[in-house]
C-alpha cells in the first residue's frame, strides 16, 4: 500500500491530476495482471512502450498512472496521474522503499555462472523454515528485480533475489535497490566480455554487491575462484565475509566427493553427508553456497542435507531426461566458456555405453576474443566427445579447430540454427540407446528447439 504523496516523494515526480492523499493498492507494469486500485508504471523499452497501454490500465481500474509522458486522454474521476523523468528509475525507487519496510533476512546472489541454481537451492533449503519470496525464473534486471521486491509482504519470512548484469554499474544499481543483508558471489568467469572487456572488469562489477550490504552485512564467496579469493585477505572490508570451496581452505569446505550413478555425493566440513541428483560436479559449489547460507541463518545440517537431496534442478541447467530412449543433458539456458567447460565435465562423468554427442550453439557477448574463445573450446571437446554438431557462425570456428586437432571429420557437423541441428541429429546421426547428448548454447540461440520432435 502506498499513498500518492509517498510515490511523488520517492520518484521525484509531479502530481498533474488527483489527490495526493489517495491510496494506491499496489504497483504493476503489466496491464494483463494489473488489479483494480494498482498504480500502473508505464515503462519504455527498446521494443515496447508502456505509455501505449495507459488506456488499458485505466479500463482495468488503475488508481494511479506513473508516466514520463503527458497523457491527452480522459482519466476517470479520482485517478492520480504522476509525471516522472524516468519510469524505470521510478519503479526502482518504489521497490527500494518497499524493501526498506521489510525487516527479515534478504539475500542477493550474483556471479558469472550458477546464479539461478544457487538462488533456487537457497530458497529450497530455507523454505522449510518459512515462506520465501524469490525472483521468478531469471527476472534479475532493472525491471524484474523491482517487480519481485514490490511483492514483499508480512507473509514472507525470507527473500532471495538474483542480480544479473551485462553492463558496468548494474550490480551497484540493483544492489542499492535490494540492500541485501547477505550477498553471495558464485564465481568470476568470461561472461559479457563484450562490455566488461576482461575478467578484471567482471570481478569489479560483481563485487559491487558488497558495497550495498545492510543489516548484519554478510558476504559469501567461492574461495576456489582466483578473483574472489582476493576478497578473503582484505582486512576490515566493512562486512563479515564467509567462504566456501573444495580446493582451498574455507569456512564451508566439501570433501569426499564421489559420483553415485548420475548423482554427486560429498561431505561438508567432514561432517554432514549430501547427495545431489545431477551429473554436474560444479553443482557441489552451488550446494555449498546454499548450505552455508542455511547455516548462517541457523538451520541444522541434517535439515539442509535433506532439503538439498530433494532439490529438483531448474530446466535448462544440466537437467537429465530421456527422449526416444536416448539420454539427453539439457543445459540450454545459456553458455559461456566457463559454463561450457563444466557442462563438458558433466558429460565426461556421465555413464555412457555409446557415443557422447555435443550439440553446441554459439557463446555470445564475448567481445573481441569471441573467435579465440570458441577455438579454445575445441581442445576439451575432442578429448570428451565422439560427435560435434556446431550451431551458428561462431561455433563453426570450434568445429574447424576440432578438425585441425584430429577430430574425425565425419563426426563434425555445422548447422545454421537449432532446428537444422535437430533434423540432422535425429535423421542423420540417429542417436540410439547408450548415447548421451549434451545440448548447450547462449539463450538467443534457442537450443531447446533441438528437443522439439
Amino acid at each position: 500500500m502506498f499513498i500518492a504523496q509517498e510515490i511523488i516523494g520517492i520518484t521525484a515526480g509531479r502530481l498533474l491530476k488527483g489527490d495526493s492523499c489517495a491510496r494506491v493498492k499496489g504497483v504493476s507494469t503489466d496491464t494483463r495482471i494489473l488489479s483494480p486500485g494498482d498504480a500502473f508504471v508505464a515503462l519504455k523499452g527498446e521494443n515496447f512502450d508502456g505509455h501505449n497501454f495507459i488506456p488499458r490500465a485505466v479500463e482495468r481500474g488503475a488508481s494511479c498512472i506513473i508516466s514520463q509522458k503527458a497523457y491527452r486522454g480522459t482519466l476517470p474521476k479520482g485517478t492520480v496521474f504522476i509525471k516522472v523523468k524516468d519510469t524505470s528509475l521510478a519503479l526502482g525507487g518504489l521497490a527500494r522503499f518497499k524493501r526498506s519496510k521489510f525487516s527479515k533476512p534478504l539475500a542477493a546472489v550474483t556471479g558469472s555462472n550458477g546464479k539461478t541454481t544457487v538462488k533456487d537451492m537457497i530458497c529450497h533449503v530455507i523454505s522449510g523454515s518459512g515462506r520465501v519470496l524469490k525472483n521468478e525464473g531469471t527476472k534479475n534486471n532493472h525491471i524484474g528485480l523491482p517487480q519481485t521486491l514490490l511483492k514483499l509482504g508480512r507473509q514472507h519470512d525470507f527473500a532471495v533475489v538474483e542480480i544479473g548484469t551485462n553492463h558496468f554499474g548494474e550490480v551497484g544499481y540493483l544492489s542499492g535497490i535490494a540492500c541485501p543483508d547477505i550477498g553471495v558471489i558464485t564465481n568470476i568467469g568470461p561472461s559479457h566480455l563484450e562490455y566488461f572487456k576482461n575478467l578484471e572488469g567482471v570481478f569489479r562489477e560483481k563485487s559491487c554487491i558488497f558495497k550495498a550490504l545492510s543489516g548484519p552485512r554478510i558476504g559469501l564467496v567461492n574461495a576456489d575462484d582466483p578473483y574472489l579469493k582476493r576478497l578473503i585477505g582484505i582486512k576490515n572490508p566493512g562486512y563479515n565475509l564467509f567462504s566456501y570451496g573444495i580446493k582451498e581452505k574455507a569456512d564451508f569446505r566439501a570433501g569426499m566427493i564421489r559420483a553415485s550413478g548420475n548423482g554427486i555425493a560429498f561431505r561438508i566440513n567432514r561432517k554432514q553427508g549430501f547427495l545431489l541428483h545431477t551429473p554436474g560436479r560444479h553443482n557441489v559449489y552451488n550446494a555449498l553456497a546454499a548450505a552455508a547460507l542455511g547455516r548462517i541463518l541457523g538451520l541444522e545440517w541434517k535439515e539442509i542435507s535433506r532439503r538439498l537431496e530433494d532439490f529438483i534442478f531448474p530446466p535448462g541447467r544440466l537437467r537429465i531426461f530421456k527422449l526416444g530412449g536416448v539420454d539427453f543433458i539439457d543445459d540450454t539456458y545459456n553458455s559461456n566458456p566457463l559454463s561450457l567447460s563444466v557442462a563438458l565435465d558433466a558429460l565426461k562423468g556421465f555413464r555412457c555405453r555409446g557415443r557422447r554427442v555435443l550439440v553446441m550453439g554459439d557463446m555470445l557477448e564475448l567481445g573481441r576474443e569471441k573467435e579465440l574463445l570458441h577455438r579454445r573450446a575445441a581442445g576439451s571437446i575432442t578429448n570428451i566427445c565422439d560427435v560435434l554438431i556446431a550451431v551458428g557462425g561462431l561455433s563453426a570456428f570450434t568445429a574447424k579447430e576440432a578438425k585441425s586437432l584430429g577430430f574425425e571429420k565425419d563426426n563434425i557437423f555445422c548447422c545454421a540454427d537449432s532446428r537444422q541441428a535437430r533434423d540432422l541429429l535425429f535423421n542423420k546421426i540417429s542417436p540410439g540407446a547408450g548415447d548421451v547428448i549434451l545440448v548447450k548454447g547462449s539463450r538467443s540461440m534457442r537450443m531447446e528447439e533441438v528437443f522439439k520432435i
